[in-house]
């Protein structure tokens, strides 16, 4: 695992170009990322040409978590798992934090530290969390933004003398910091790997993590249950496009037998013969324009919803499904199955953040809620949802014949 004392310390840029170096070197890599993070893991699956898994103890169990590391990594020569946010930040303390995933996995981790101005005081950073938690099996570290050879040896001093081993360090380079965008990394034009692979090659010893991220060669004491999702002959249809309708695990996906998938922007969905049509999040408030534009997408929807069809819409899909979404530049019709209106507008733009949860027909559904858009006036919702600690929150929940809509981006098992 790559983890960090806190966000922002460099662990995506330096897991994902450790991945990246793997790969050329012609190891089959398999990637993973904690928690609920959709974009992260697009880095991963770009470097690595095969899909990113999340991991996440608040929305799955811990026997789920080691079901998928088993099954996922089963066919790899070296795993790679990004940790989230900082190394002991969860839900409520350390619950569902990525020292709680490292943990349940029995993971080695490799700390990541910021060393902009600083040199020897972050030994007592770098010493509290090497013992605060002594189950937890960190194997070294990997400083980032290092200002030259002479700083690095005086950071190394700091591992020598705490007996913890130094990997390596990455220098700083501007080159190397990739954009943000309102809801995270900006991921509509993926960043160049060579300059990266170049300075980890040379400033970090990867032969020796590469023996450290080697996928397990027994997995038995991990699990025995092998695939986590039971497939049957289901048929799912999927809305997906690169920015607009892009946020989905790759886990859902593999619950189906069949799955197809469709622009919104571009392309009318067959609806016929399919179990479930998702709708998953993403930026539909970047391409409205486009998404009006194709009339019988919205259409066919609508009709597919009022006949009974099943179809689940996350967050941006909810928005898709609603009457209109409204902008600076004007208001967009949508599909018009559920009767509210979404604002984008630079003036309602509101955070709201956290996981949520529910429970429809005795299931419990777990999810991930992250949005700045907002519904003009609060609409009615179908159930009460909590967050992480159990307290109520004012997301609403749609059924509607045979639809289930929400802001939240929900983890099915």
């Amino acid at each position: 695992m790559i983890a960090a004392p806190t966000s922002g310390s460099g662990k995506t840029t330096i897991a994902r170009g450790l991945m990246a170096l793997f790969s050329k070197k012609g190891f089959c890599v398999q990637p993973f990322k904690c928690g609920p993070d959709y974009i992260d893991t697009k880095f991963h699956t770009a470097v690595c040409h095969r899909p990113s898994i999340n991991l996440d103890t608040f929305m799955a169990t811990a026997t789920h978590v080691k079901e998928l590391f088993c099954h996922y990594s089963h066919d790899a020569d070296i795993c790679i798992v990004e940790g989230m946010m900082g190394l002991f930040d969860g839900y409520h303390r350390g619950q569902g934090s990525s020292a709680e995933i490292a943990l349940t996995l029995g993971l080695p981790v490799v700390l990541v530290v910021d060393a902009r101005s600083a040199a020897y005081s972050l030994a007592a950073q770098i010493y509290g969390f090497l013992n605060f938690r002594k189950d937890l099996n960190i194997v070294g570290i990997i400083f980032n933004k290092v200002g030259s050879e002479r700083h690095f040896q005086m950071l190394k001093q700091v591992c020598d003398d705490l007996h913890t081993e130094c990997f390596g360090y990455l220098p700083k380079a501007t080159a190397l910091e990739q954009g943000s965008r309102y809801l995270g990394l900006d991921f509509s034009t993926l960043p160049e790997n060579e300059q990266l692979i170049e300075l980890l090659e040379a400033h970090v010893d990867w032969k020796r993590l590469s023996h450290l991220f080697s996928a397990l060669e027994d997995t038995s004491s991990i699990s025995e249950n092998g695939h986590p999702s039971a497939r049957g002959n289901r048929t799912l249809c999927v809305a997906r496009n690169a920015e607009s309708f892009s946020f989905i695990y790759q886990e859902t996906l593999d619950r189906y037998r069949n799955t197809y998938f469709f622009d919104p922007e571009t392309e009318e969905p067959g609806l016929n013969d399919i179990d479930l049509l998702y709708l998953p999040g993403g930026y539909p408030e970047k391409h409205l324009e486009a998404l009006v534009s194709n009339e019988a997408a919205r259409t066919a929807i609508k009709a597919f919803a009022e006949r009974g069809g099943n179809i689940i819409a996350e967050c941006g899909g909810m928005m898709y499904l609603c009457e209109k979404i409204i902008t600076d530049d004007g208001e967009y019709p949508m599909c018009g199955v559920l009767p509210y209106t979404i604002s984008a507008r630079t003036a309602d733009r509101k955070l709201s953040l956290g996981y949520r949860q529910f429970t429809i027909d005795g299931k419990v559904f777990r999810g991930h809620e992250f949005h700045y858009t907002q519904f003009t006036t609060q609409p009615p919702s179908s159930v009460q949802v909590y967050n992480a600690k159990g307290e109520p929150v004012t997301t609403p929940v749609f059924r509607y014949k045979n639809v289930l809509a929400s802001y939240t981006h929900l983890y099915w098992i």
